[in-house]
């Protein structure tokens, strides 16, 4: 269906009869939401008018969600618990840290990287975040370009102005992740660059380059994302891909991710369907959760991944993985799959995964897809990242609504919700 035809039935079911049939107090509900924040919710620090009528939606007299609810974004520089406070600002009901899915927040899975050293980059609290996440011994960009300050150079200000003595007892790096997008990019390029170049000891001289070289987990691919700004501004994807032609430029090969998570990254739906059936189960709503809507403003991200996830639920009932949905999950890790094995002690029952796009971020009503007979020039239109295959049909949103509150009340019309 295209995006436009996509737009003409949302706007038929939301102009449709009043659902009719049992009423929601009277039953449990067998449907949750994950919704995008920044263009959904908000607009940098400033609230979407529409979702706290959408919230009202959700609650209860008492302020009580009546459908489990997660938080699904790309952002990462702030704690949990931070992110919910803004949004129970913002929303004007109460929001848990459990509720909020950070990019970074499946890394719970990856016990396998929790004991090694390991580099962190991005902003805000990134060593308190590992930490909480389970990796046990973390270095930051600033403490590495503080023991070796002369692998920094752009910023003559900050360059020494004597020659340093030798630094001694510095960790061995054993892997990289990429919470978010730096404030200094010239800064994390460089040293990232050294890091990988170096096998982990970027104080040594340089002989041969290892390949393959350390892990390295991304969070984030989102090329651009919604704030305040009339256009879209540069996201964490628009770093990676600096960082993966500087690697390439100066090797001649491929920079290779261990994992790369965050929408649209099946992992990460994976664990926003286990967070929303253990809130259900919390709630003690007996009936189990069959579908998921998403709702989201960016058809790079937040359709591509609920589609995506679409695909996995789909061929995974059918015990058998589609040929698009492999392909692109292990373009993201190879063991993706070995962490989604990790949540099958969840009692999983949901069956599908529908995409709502809204008109109030990046997307806009005049926007529109490429063709396949356009794909020849994907490079041009297509902002999702290098390992992800581009298909247009997983960039098309199941329906199109204008704001969160148009998306909340469809989906309380196709449930039969009141």
């Amino acid at each position: 269906m295209a995006l436009r035809g996509c737009l003409r039935a949302g706007r038929a079911l939301l102009r449709g009869p009043p659902a009719r049939g049992v009423c929601a107090a009277a039953r449990p509900p067998a449907f949750g939401f994950l919704f995008d924040v920044d263009g959904v919710l908000v607009r940098g620090s400033q609230p979407v008018p529409a979702a706290r009528r959408a919230f009202q939606r959700l609650a209860d007299g008492s302020g009580r969600l009546r459908v489990p609810v997660a938080f699904l974004t790309n952002a990462g520089n702030c704690l949990p618990s931070a992110k919910a406070r803004e949004l129970s600002q913002a929303l004007g009901l109460q929001v848990s840290p459990e509720q909020v899915i950070l990019a970074h927040s499946p890394l719970q899975l990856f016990s396998q990287f929790h004991q090694k050293c390991m580099l962190v980059d991005g902003q805000g609290p990134v060593e308190e975040n590992a930490h909480n996440l389970g990796f046990k011994h973390v270095v930051t960009i600033e403490a590495l370009r503080k023991a070796y300050p002369l692998l920094d150079m752009v910023d003559q200000s900050r360059r020494p102005k004597e020659l340093p003595p030798p630094t001694t007892g510095f960790p061995t790096i054993e892997g990289v992740i990429l919470f978010g997008e730096p404030v200094r990019w010239e800064t994390s390029l460089q040293l990232i660059t050294d890091v990988l170049l170096s096998n982990g000891n970027p104080g040594a001289g340089l002989q041969e380059v290892p390949y393959p070289h350390l892990p390295v987990i991304a969070c984030n691919m989102d090329l651009l994302w919604m704030a305040e700004a009339k256009m879209p501004r540069f996201g964490h994807g628009t770093f990676l891909l600096c960082l993966e032609t500087i690697y390439k430029k100066v090797t001649g090969r491929e920079l290779k991710y261990e994992a790369l998570i965050g929408k649209p990254s099946t992992v990460t739906y994976r664990y926003a369907e286990y967070l929303i059936t253990q809130q259900a189960e919390k709630q003690g709503w007996k009936a189990p959760i069959r579908r998921l809507y998403a709702v989201g403003d960016n058809p790079m991200s937040d359709v591509c991944g609920a589609n995506l996830y679409n695909n996995y639920l789909k061929s995974a009932q059918q015990n058998q993985v589609q040929a698009g949905v492999k392909r692109s999950s292990q373009a993201g890790s190879p063991q993706i799959e070995d962490h989604l094995q990790l949540r099958k002690d969840c009692s999983s029952a949901v069956e599908s995964c529908e995409s709502i796009l809204v008109c109030t971020g990046v997307y806009h009503h005049n926007d529109s897809i490429p063709s396949k007979t356009e794909q020849c020039t994907r490079e041009t239109v297509f902002h999702g990242h290098r390992d992800f295959c581009f298909d247009p049909s997983l960039l098309e949103a199941s329906y199109i609504v204008q704001d969160v509150n148009d998306a909340v009340e469809l989906a309380f019309k196709k449930e039969n919700w009141s």
